[in-house]
């Protein structure tokens, strides 16, 4: 049986289901964590879920097909188990669940039959599935068709669903979604904060673009390439695209083939990002496709100025505070001019550096976005 509802304002237990907790190069797995790891450091218990978690570890579950084009993109299925539930949800006060496959999907039953309130996040855009999906992309009415099979899946019967962005509860909303939605950063860990030791190009140093993202389509890596092939100081540039996907060995063929110096593409453990973010000069962000992009927030957080394509799938374009800061999605002209003014006004960089970490550390911190998850968490349990 489900322990009784804790007064409000004491410490709760959550159990968190993640399909891949243990995998560090997806973005949702390092979300996941994060929020596990500060959770308990406010003093909450949290029980992850999921493949690759410390205690209640699922296996992996192959789709045909889909698994192995999820696995290109450091994402995993787990497969659903009944008595590992059991076992996890055990005198938990709420369930969050990740994803609306077929384990969270399970999980959240299991947890009703317990009588345990259910709470999901919407961390998985149907633009960005169909995105590797081929020709299928490009059917009408397919991305409005998957929000639906993804609400009848799991956010029908949610009545509290986490939402990164405002874009993400704005899409919702147009595809029928009627729960509530909780706006709430997925935030950035401390670890990311501006070095003083920071490489900055000069004397002699080549000025060093940082990209970060999954090696796919959606991610468009290829537009900056073209933009460092067009910019008057393509000699100067030195690219770093750190992810994997199934397009690294043709972003590789395309950068060796457009650029001037040789270009760094491939994948950087988590761990090592912060490092990699402050040797930087300018962070490129250009995807069509995107519920926040934390890899944005993390580069703004070391002082990396960013320059961010605008999409109306993509909420990553308001982290821009300036006109400088911004270029219209897949324009590489337009990005060529965006990267020269930045390489040519080393001062208003420089000032703008600090700014964006500032107010990154003010707005994204991942303390205040659980504070808020955990009110949002206490608000489901008193609706149960």
């Amino acid at each position: 049986m489900h322990k009784q509802q804790q007064p409000q304002g004491g410490k709760l237990t959550i159990a968190m289901v993640v399909d891949s907790v243990g995998n560090q190069g997806n973005g949702t797995s390092n979300s996941a964590l994060q929020w596990a790891h500060e959770l308990e450091r406010q003093g909450h218990h949290v029980r992850l879920v999921g493949i690759g978690a410390p205690v209640y570890a699922a296996r992996v579950r192959h789709v045909p097909l889909v698994s192995w084009v999820a696995a290109k993109q450091q994402m995993q299925f787990a497969q659903p188990d009944d008595d590992l539930f059991r076992r996890a949800f055990n005198g938990v006060d709420v369930v969050h669940v990740y994803m609306p496959f077929a384990f969270g999907r399970r999980a959240a039953a299991v947890a009703r039959q317990m009588g345990i309130p259910v709470t999901a996040g919407y961390h998985v855009q149907p633009e960005n599935v169909l995105y590797s999906a081929g020709p299928l992309r490009y059917v009408p009415g397919l991305p409005h068709l998957i929000y639906r099979l993804f609400h009848y899946w799991l956010y029908r019967d949610i009545r509290h669903i986490h939402v990164p962005t405002d874009m993400t509860a704005r899409l919702l909303r147009r595809n029928g979604y009627r729960a509530k939605l909780h706006v709430i950063s997925n935030g950035y860990s401390p670890r990311f904060t501006p070095s003083p030791s920071s490489r900055r190009s000069g004397d002699g140093k080549p000025f060093r673009i940082i990209a970060s993202g999954r090696l796919t389509h959606e991610k468009d890596h290829i537009t900056l390439i073209k933009a460092i092939e067009r910019s008057r100081h393509a000699q100067d540039i030195e690219l770093v695209i750190a992810g994997t996907g199934p397009l690294r060995h043709y972003l590789d063929i395309q950068a060796r083939r457009r650029l001037k110096r040789p270009a760094s593409i491939g994948f950087h453990r988590n761990a090592d990002m912060p490092d990699l973010l402050c040797s930087g000069d300018l962070l490129v962000h250009c995807s069509i496709a995107d519920i926040e992009s934390i890899s944005v927030i993390e580069g703004m957080a070391c002082g990396l100025v960013p320059v961010i394509a605008v999409s109306d799938l993509s909420a990553a374009g308001h982290f821009a505070l300036l006109p400088q800061s911004r270029f219209p999605v897949r324009d590489a002209a337009a990005l060529a001019k965006r990267i020269d003014w930045w390489i040519e006004h080393p001062e208003e960089r420089a000032e703008w550096s600090e700014r964006y970490a500032r107010h990154t550390a003010q707005c994204y911190s991942v303390r205040s976005s659980v504070q808020a998850f955990v009110a949002m968490e206490r608000e489901a349990i008193a609706d149960r």
